[in-house]
């Protein structure tokens, strides 16, 4: 009978292991000051017997992937004050709390998503009890009518998102306010005399909250640092970094440890690596890069082939797991890159000089060394640390400059590389990956960083050169940990994948294109993809091109972090991850660590590896938005002394306020509101994508050209408003 019992409970393992947890947390909660081990622990719960502690064991390391304990010393824990990850990965709170984000709007309801939840739950005004816009709240259902949408009241904050808060201060004789620039902040933050350390009014600050007494409608903060006048560059840079909850400074300890990290090459490890310094070795990158961390070999084997190294920086060899340095760069999560400044995921000391492929410096890296023959077939493949010396640094228009004259140095070996890589992309682009032409813009900085011109930056032949061998490298890696075929078990890894295309966004997209008299199929999701590049070869010539490429983009799910292999839709690859950009992505770090251990037949449980791609999806999402945000800001900059200007345009969006409008010789965009076209009331369609007129019937469409007027520009707000003319 008792046997039967034991049975019993080892079915239902998953509650008995949540039950565990919790008990392991009260412990914790009643020894708030202790640091214990598993053993102990082991004894104070009366779990003494082998397989009780090796659960304890997995318990203990999992909690403090997820936040909640510390690792203080080599397997002892300690409790962290903010148990909010737990609360998290159980989704409930044991009073049936429901844990998700909020979201406010401009009229002061918000909308909490919830993860893994398709509804969003509506919160009113009143029911969100001082939450602000990102906050981590549970929320207690109040109404779920079958067909409508959930409603809720916010019961706690779990987590607040905005602890420290920028924005612009209002300061009087006896006291000052804090108006954040994030607009779905709608409170501003009351700040006393004492706590403004000589701020002027009109100055960007950094605040943080500090209390918000029971029967105040604003919470009380004090300044923690003054950002400077509000339109310059640094303090608005500053204020988009924190807007976006991105670090842009290292702690001493942090840069202390990088600063230790020797920039010589230790002979004894040159010992332990495959020797590439006799082999010829060059970078490839944009003329403004400082860090290189990927390189091109290139031999000239006697059957007729070639041997490519992929040589990328071994970050991993000087950022070892648990370091500061690899904790500020998971916090990180990568580098991010804004108009005039990179916020780099490690120090200057590591991610432009002791990591960096430099010229005429030997470098440690992880290579992919591929034999190729010049169909694009890979013959052999080998990956592992090796030691490189970079010959020469070229820009991308250096070798653009060889592949289009086939002239100068190396130009022999970079046409070489460039008919491998032509070859490679038509196998991909044949195989269903999609075809896009990118077209960038940059702004061209004066010595004062200020915008003083736009240009588009198009991808060209050496640009598709270095992009094919990265892919290549990728690529493989991925297939050579991920492929079961090939051993027994699966080895948890982080891959890079993209979902197919969500169907009622390819509806959107065939409506789009019957405005240009263009019948699209996308019965055959697998077809899809060759059909859209068999579009964009048709129209690459024609004026509507770039706002039907952007559409077709629109329809693509985001590519993510997962560890689960889904495959890369877009680049049609069965196996994909990244590996080619450790100093700037920690997605490549982690990868490095994992790829290693499986050349060496010696993986270790990474605890949490679901929970790393999914924060540095969210990292590399909020990089993103800063970006994006930087663009607004520059681009309102450099239209600000042009009000009154009458410019060419294409419409580019549409929504229920207006349309966007992208002013061709300018290369920028601004809104034209619905409300201030004059000669009649117009309306967003949303079964047409169009906007049309009551009265006069007069319809405008995405990719309709305009002629509109600059009417006002805010720097601060990043808008420009436009005047149809």
């Amino acid at each position: 009978m008792s046997k039967k019992k034991k049975k019993h409970k080892k079915v239902s393992k998953e509650k008995y292991n949540l039950s565990l947890s919790d008990e392991i947390l009260q412990l914790f909660n009643d020894f708030p000051d202790r640091k214990l081990n598993y053993k102990q622990i082991a004894s104070l719960l009366n779990k003494n017997t082998s397989p009780f502690r090796k659960q304890i064991y997995t318990i203990l390391s999992q909690l403090a992937d997820d936040g909640v304990l510390k690792e203080v010393s080599l397997g002892k824990f300690k409790k962290i004050e903010n148990h909010l990850q737990h609360i998290k990965t159980s989704k409930k709170t044991s009073s049936n709390l429901i844990v998700g984000t909020i979201e406010t709007t401009k009229r002061g309801a918000g909308y909490v998503l919830v993860e893994g939840q398709d509804k969003d739950i509506y919160i009113a005004e009143k029911n969100r009890n001082r939450s602000l816009n990102g906050d981590t709240v549970s929320v207690k259902i109040s109404r779920n009518r079958k067909g409508k949408k959930l409603e809720g009241e916010i019961i706690e904050i779990l987590e607040s998102a905005n602890k420290i808060i920028v924005g612009t201060l209002d300061v009087s004789d006896k006291f000052a306010f804090l108006i954040p620039d994030n607009q779905k902040l709608d409170i501003d933050v009351f700040i006393p005399k004492s706590k403004l350390k000589d701020a002027k009014s009109g100055y960007k600050a950094l605040v943080k909250i500090t209390e918000w007494p029971p029967n105040a409608k604003n919470p009380y903060g004090e300044v923690i640092d003054v950002l400077g006048r509000t339109e310059s560059n640094d303090a608005e840079m500053i204020s988009i970094l924190v807007g976006n909850n991105i670090p842009y400074e290292f702690s001493t300890e942090v840069l202390t440890e990088a600063n230790k990290i020797d920039t010589e090459l230790s002979k004894k490890e040159i010992s332990t690596r495959r020797d590439f310094r006799t082999i010829l070795t060059f970078t490839i990158d944009p003329v403004d890069a400082k860090d290189f961390d990927d390189a091109l070999s290139i031999e000239y084997l006697e059957n007729g082939n070639l041997r490519v190294g992929i040589h990328i920086a071994d970050v991993a060899h000087y950022v070892t797991e648990g370091s500061a340095l690899d904790k500020e760069a998971y916090v990180r999560g990568n580098s991010t890159y804004l108009v005039d400044r990179v916020v780099p995921m490690l120090p200057e000391h590591l991610s432009n000089g002791v990591c960096s492929l430099r010229p005429n410096e030997e470098k440690f890296t992880f290579s992919a060394v591929f034999e190729i023959n010049f169909k694009g077939d890979v013959m052999n493949e080998w990956f592992g640390k090796t030691v490189i010396f970079s010959d020469r640094r070229f820009t991308y228009e250096e070798a653009q400059e060889r592949i289009e004259t086939k002239k100068g140095d190396l130009a022999q070996e970079i046409n070489d590389l460039d008919r491998i890589a032509k070859i490679l992309r038509a196998k991909r682009i044949k195989n269903g990956a999609l075809e896009i032409v990118s077209s960038e813009i940059r702004f061209e900085l004066d010595e004062n960083g200020n915008p003083i011109d736009t240009h588009k930056k198009t991808s060209k032949d050496a640009n598709k050169l270095v992009e094919e061998f990265m892919l290549l490298a990728n690529k493989h890696v991925a297939k050579f940990v991920g492929d079961v075929s090939k051993r027994k078990t699966q080895i948890p890894f982080i891959y890079r994948v993209h979902d197919k295309p969500d169907e009622k966004k390819l509806e959107m997209f065939k409506v789009f294109l019957s405005k240009f008299d263009i019948n699209f199929d996308y019965s055959n999701i697998n077809t899809v993809s060759i059909q859209m590049n068999k579009l964009f070869e048709d129209l690459k010539n024609e004026p509507e091109f770039p706002i039907i490429q952007q559409m077709a983009v629109r329809t693509m799910a985001k590519a993510v972090y997962d560890t689960k292999n889904i495959g890369h839709y877009g680049l049609g690859f069965r196996y994909y991850t990244h590996f080619t950009s450790p100093i700037r992505r920690y997605a490549d770090l982690m990868v490095h660590r994992i790829l290693l251990e499986t050349i060496n037949k010696k993986n270790k449980k990474h605890h949490g590896l679901q929970q790393v791609a999914e924060h540095i999806s969210r990292t590399e999402r909020r990089s993103v938005n800063a970006e994006r945000d930087s663009q607004k800001y520059f681009q309102a900059y450099y239209l600000k002394d042009k009000i009154g200007e009458e410019h060419q345009g294409i419409i580019t969006g549409v929504t229920d306020w207006g349309m966007y409008v992208e002013m061709v010789d300018l290369l920028c965009e601004g809104m034209v509101r619905l409300n201030s076209i004059e000669f009649d009331h117009f309306y967003f369609d949303e079964k047409s994508h169009a906007i049309i007129g009551n009265n006069s019937n007069t319809v405008y469409n995405l990719g309709d050209k305009v002629t509109v007027k600059i009417k006002a520009v805010s720097v601060a707000k990043k808008q420009v408003d436009l005047g149809l003319v």
